[in-house]
Order: structure tokens, then sequence, then C-alpha cells
């Protein structure tokens, strides 16, 4: 399978694929691979430069692995070598956007795994009967941050171990600096590394088709006399090709550019066709008679752009940050210059997050899927050109950060908009910056989780505050819960006060969100069995008895500060179901069960509202009256990792939280101070009923305990 077999496909009268108009040689070679022929290899890697058309190739062979494509083709008239059998498409994760995580993790849906844990996604996909197929594209475009350089961490966490798992039949679209290293790691004759723009592999007269058919007045182009006289659109398209040397994606430059303003060029004139990304764009200002640094500038803000593309609204501020002047006049002026390589997307409004609901009526702006027009370059390679022709990459980051910054009114993350929000952090971590922006909690709340996840952990650790530090932690959980702004900012709030950061989490009282608590005290303590509040008499300050609401905690004996009872008295002092509503049994210890489990136990009294414990005697405790608490307005249910606050009067939800290691106990008093206690430590929050969230996506019925490693996981969002 070589470029050779290009000819012979077309001399025994085969139809090009209608989507790829050549490859017959690759095509030949992934129809080999898909449908195991002997002596295919199990695992292939596709690479090449930028623009040389692997996810056209792509794109044009999974058509053909489409059970229901594959009805719209004229597969009759194709070269059967190049039509894959008729089986059922292949799972296709596409790592564009997407961190390592969440490939691997949309892997574990698709194939219905029960893996909670990284390693156990591959054992499972291991100990498969029949052996799976797998397309992986795009890994170019992996992760959510440009400078986080998630393509790498895809190739060595998820593609890598794919690639060396027997049942696994691979096939990546690498770029061309991680190929080596994913093909090295699996034996010779398990690999095969396609290299488009290898000799092997090169399809020049492909590329003339793909000029000639983007060149057709009957296609499209506008009636010039090189698109309707087929001689001469013939003679350009090879011309074309032949200065492209191999780039679908200067073609496709050089042809729009020239169709979108064809006066002033002259077909015959070879010096007038480019040979490279750059050479297009400043041919293409020059026969409009324009500045070729203009249009680099025009377009430079797009080249840095983050996400699906920038909004239109910001395209002017940000040229004026990276050309240090106002480029106003140049962008109402430049329609044509830039237009061929710019491509606007609509994005859905699946992708609103913020933008409605509860955190609009909180003054969040629209998300991406908020109808606003957003731009972005035709091609990645485009923005590599363009940021490599600038004198210094990081101060342009500075200067649009910076700009950015600018357009937050009062600093208020509310009102900032979508893009600065979740997109900031990205140009602030190649400027250098990001740890200096790591102080606002109100970032931290309205931002993407995944997006500001990705760029902090970009950072090394040491460089990063105690706040960027207690973000990363509790960051699997925001995204595991799939959380709104305003159940963020709660979870944020209750991490602040775990981590000794009670200044943040009041600050984010004051960011106009509505919290469905108040965080009143956490202490790290490991071993708490049980939980209960109620009361005890302790002596106050001027020595008189007080009564003073307290959690009693069931600790194991010799706890320091805890007092041991007898035996007897342990059941006196266990937790009361005050919940009203259960909704399966998460393992509730009682003071019986854990005296049987663990041995002698010991209570532990912490004041009920202060972050302080209390000197009494805990024989003395008492506990709210099965009256007293079915009179309370709130009641609550909970589950392995997640607990739900309810008004009893209308069982409206009023509060819900998701943890992100396992519960232990929880009890709410009469007063509505909800205590819960962990694998990691006890916290107590004040229910604040006038402020009902809404609901993080939570298994509405959830057996076992959780799995604290599954939260690294699903920290992938599945959003």
């Amino acid at each position: 399978m070589s470029a050779s077999t290009e000819g012979n496909a077309r001399a025994a009268g085969y139809t090009p694929h209608p989507y790829v108009g050549g490859r017959t040689a690759a095509l030949r070679a992934l129809a080999a691979w898909r449908m195991r022929w002997p002596g295919a290899p199990r695992v292939i890697v596709l690479t090449g430069n930028p623009g040389s058309g692997r996810s056209r190739l792509l794109t044009g062979f999974l058509m053909m692995c489409d059970p229901e494509y594959r009805k719209q083709l004229p597969m009759d008239d194709l070269d059967p070598a190049t039509v894959p059998p008729d089986l059922p498409a292949p799972a296709v994760p596409s790592a564009a956007g997407r961190t390592a995580a969440q490939v691997l993790w949309l892997l574990a849906d698709h194939f219905e795994l029960a893996a909670g844990r990284t390693e156990d996604v591959f054992a499972e996909l291991a100990a498969r009967d029949e052996p799976v197929t797998i397309v992986v594209p795009d890994v170019d475009q992996a992760g959510p941050v440009r400078a986080a350089e998630e393509a790498t961490r895809v190739v060595r966490e998820v593609l890598t171990p794919l690639a060396a798992t027997e049942t696994v039949q691979l096939l990546a679209d690498v770029p061309r600096e991680l190929a080596t290293e994913l093909a090295g790691a699996l034996p010779a004759s398990q690999v095969q590394v396609i290299d488009l723009d290898a000799p092997e592999w090169a399809d020049p007269k492909g590329l003339v088709l793909h000029a000639e058919t983007a060149l057709d007045a009957g296609s499209g182009a506008p009636e010039l006399p090189y698109t309707t006289d087929p001689a001469a659109r013939r003679a350009l398209a090879e011309a074309l090709a032949a200065r492209a040397a191999g780039s679908r994606l200067i073609v496709q430059l050089a042809v729009q550019s020239l169709l979108m303003q064809p006066e002033g060029f002259d077909p015959a004139d070879a010096s007038q066709l480019p040979t490279s990304v750059g050479e297009a764009l400043d041919l293409h200002a020059r026969r409009l008679g324009a500045d070729p640094q203009t249009l680099r500038l025009m377009l430079a803000p797009l080249a840095f752009a983050e996400g699906d593309g920038l909004p239109v609204q910001l395209l002017g501020t940000l040229a004026n940050a990276v050309a240090g002047r106002d480029m106003s006049q140049d962008l109402a002026d430049g329609m044509l210059l830039a237009a061929p390589f710019i491509q606007p997307v609509e994005p859905s409004s699946e992708d609103d997050e913020d933008g409605t609901g509860e955190d609009a009526e909180a003054g969040a702006g629209g998300g991406a899927g908020d109808g606003r027009t957003l731009l972005r370059l035709m091609h990645p390679a485009l923005a590599e050109e363009i940021r490599s022709g600038l004198p210094d990459v990081r101060d342009t980051q500075t200067r649009i950060a910076m700009a950015l910054l600018e357009e937050v009114p009062q600093q208020d993350w509310a009102q900032a908009d979508p893009y600065i929000r979740d997109h900031l952090a990205a140009h602030t971590l190649e400027a250098g910056l990001l740890p200096q922006l790591l102080t606002d909690p109100g970032l931290f709340a309205h931002a993407d989780p995944v997006t500001l996840r990705a760029a902090i952990e970009a950072v090394p650790l040491e460089q990063l505050g105690a706040p960027a530090r207690t973000y990363l932690r509790t960051a699997p959980l925001l995204t595991r819960s799939q959380a709104s702004a305003t159940l963020r900012a709660a979870f944020l709030e209750s991490a602040f006060v775990e981590d000794g950061l009670a200044p943040y989490a009041e600050a984010l009282h004051t960011r106009g969100f509505r919290l469905p608590w108040r965080t009143l005290w956490s202490v790290p303590l490991a071993g708490v069995r049980a939980v209960t509040t109620g009361s005890v008499a302790a002596a106050g300050e001027d020595g008189t008895a007080v009564s003073r609401s307290v959690a009693a905690l069931l600790v194991p004996e010799g706890t320091p500060g805890s007092r041991t009872l007898p035996d007897a008295a342990d059941g006196a002092v266990a937790p009361q179901d005050g919940t009203g509503a259960v909704e399966e049994d998460a393992g509730a210890v009682n003071g019986d069960g854990a005296a049987a489990a663990g041995g002698r136990t010991a209570l532990l009294l912490h004041d009920l509202r202060a972050p302080e414990y209390v000197d009494a005697d805990p024989s003395q405790v008492v506990q709210p009256s099965e009256e007293d608490r079915a009179a309370a307005p709130l009641g609550f249910s909970r589950g392995a990792d997640y607990l739900r606050v309810w008004a009893r009067a209308d069982r409206r939800m009023v509060a819900a939280l998701v943890s992100d290691s396992p519960v232990t106990d929880a009890d709410l008093s009469p007063d509505g101070v909800l205590v819960v206690a962990t694998e990691r430590g006890v916290t107590a929050r004040q229910i604040l009923v006038a402020a009902p969230p809404a609901a993080p996506s939570v298994p509405a019925q959830r057996t076992g305990t959780t799995d604290a490693d599954a939260s690294h996981g699903l920290e992938g969002d599945h959003s």
C-alpha cells in the first residue's frame, strides 16, 4: 500500500471518495486495519504536518465505518480495498477541547464499564472476550487550555495504555512530535505510522483534485475564466498543488483568497501562489493593497483565542491591546481582508451553564450558548503562524490578559463576559501571571471548573497560594457534581473554612450569591463514627452554669479531648433519626455499632456554632426530643456521599451537599445546623432556608459506599 496505488485505483475506474477526494493508499491501510486483515497492525498512528488533511481523511474513513452514513455514499463505485467491512461503528472519543480524564471516561461510558479508577478502565477492556475498536481524532486539539499541553497527557495517560491493551484495536490522530513516542511504546509488528507528508503516503494527484473541485463554478465558486473553463481550472489547480508542498490547508487558503477577491489575481503568475501558510496571509494582503502586518494584527486576537472562539464583541478590544494602538478603523475596513481566514461559530444552547435559572437572577451573564457569535481562525496552523511572527508571545498574552481584566465591571465576575470568566486564566497562564490572579473567590465560583482546573494544574504547586490549592483539591467535586455557579460557591465556601481560610469563605457571602448555608466550623478529625446535636450544661465565663448547644462526636477511645463512657452509656448519646426520610442506608453507625466494631468509644463535645471544643460531662448531653425534631422546619436525607435538606412544610429542597469523601454520619439540629462527619473530618453548616439552590447532578438512588477514587475520573465532567 503506497502512493503508487493511487494511479492504479484511478486506472481501474474507481470513484474517489466524495469527501476525501483521494488518499487511496491511506484509506486502504485503514480499511485493512478495520477488517483485521492478516498482517495488518493492531494500532495505527496517523500523523502529518498541520494542514496535511489528517482530520479530513479520518472523517472520510469514519463515514464508511458508520452503518447509517454508508447508505449515503456511492459504496459500489469506490475502490473495494478502501471500503471497511460493514460493522458496528467504532468508539470515537474526540480529544478536541477535552482533558485526558474526559477522553478516558467517555470511553468508559461508551462501553458501559463499571470502572471507578483509571487503571480499572484498561483492566476491564483487557478482560473483554471480543476486541474493541477505538478511534481517537484531534489529539493535537486536546485540552480546554492551549498552554497546558494536554495532548501530551492524552498520549501518555490514555493512548499509550490503550495501545498496550491487546483487546484494543486503536487508531489515533496524533501530532508528529508525539507520534514517535506513541509508536515506540509497542512492538513494531503491532503498530504502523501513517505520516501523510511522507513520500509513501503522499497524494499529489488527490491534492490537484482537491484544488480543482474547490475552483469549480459548478460547486459554488463564482464564474471566472479559471472556474468555468475546465482546462484553465485544471492548470490553475496543478499550479496551486505544485506550490503547496502537499498541504491541503495552503491550497484551501489560496483558493478562498482568490475566489473572495479575484481582482488583481493573474493565474499565470506563479509568484501569486503561496508556498506556506504565512505566504497565503501576506499575498492576500498585498493583492488587496493592505499591509500584511496589519492583517496579522487583526487576526492576532483569534490566534490567542481559547475555547470555541472569541466573542466578536471582544475582537476590537484585544486587537487594540495586541497592536498597542487603535485598530477600530482597520477592523471596520478589513472585512474582505480578514474574511478568508476567519470562521464564525454559533455555539449551541447546550453549552449554556450560568446564563439561566438561579444564576441569572444573581446577575450572571450568558454562557457560551447565549446566542452570541464567536469567531475563530480557519485552522490552528494559522494561529501558530501568527503567533510565531510576534516579537514576544508572553508579552502579548500579558496585554491581552490586562485588557480582558479591565472589561470586568467593578471586578464583579457575575457581570463579566462569559469568555472572560472562563478563559482569563488560560491567558494569564501563558503570560506567567496566573498565580497572581488566583486570589478572588468570586472568580473561582464563576469560572468553568474544567477550564480553570486545567490552567491551575499547569502551574507548579509550589507557586500556588493557599486559595488556589484549596480550589485545586475541590475542583474534582465541582466538576463531578456539574454544579451551578451558586453551588460551586457553596462548596468552595466550606472548603475554605476546612482549610483555615475563613476570610475567603466570608467573601463568597458578599459576592451576590444566595448560598444555601454558612459554614460555621470544621475540624480535620479522622475516625468520627457518629454525630448528634444537643445541649449540655457548661461553665460560663463567670463560672455559672449555662446551657450550650453542642455537637457530640463519637470517636475512638484515646482521641485527645474526648471522654470515655461506660458501654451502657454509648446508646444514650447515639445519633437520633431526625431525617424524616432516609434515601438509603448509607452505613450510619450508631453508638452500639461503633462500640462493637472498634472497641470502646468516647465522646468529644464541640460547640455547635463556634469553632471550639466544650469541656463538659458528655453523659449530661440532652438531645432533642422526637417532638422537637418533628416540629423542626427542616429535615434531611442522605446517601453515601451526599445529603439533601428539605423544608418539612412543602418538601421543598433548600440545600444539596455533595461530599468528596464518604459520609460517616450526619445530624440536623432543630434550629437548622447540619453537622456532617466524613472520612476527612467534621463540618457544621447553618442552613439558610431563604436560599434554595438548584440541585447538583447526583444520582437519585445510589447504593453502596462512594468510591473516593472515582471522583478523579468523573472530574471529566461528562458535560
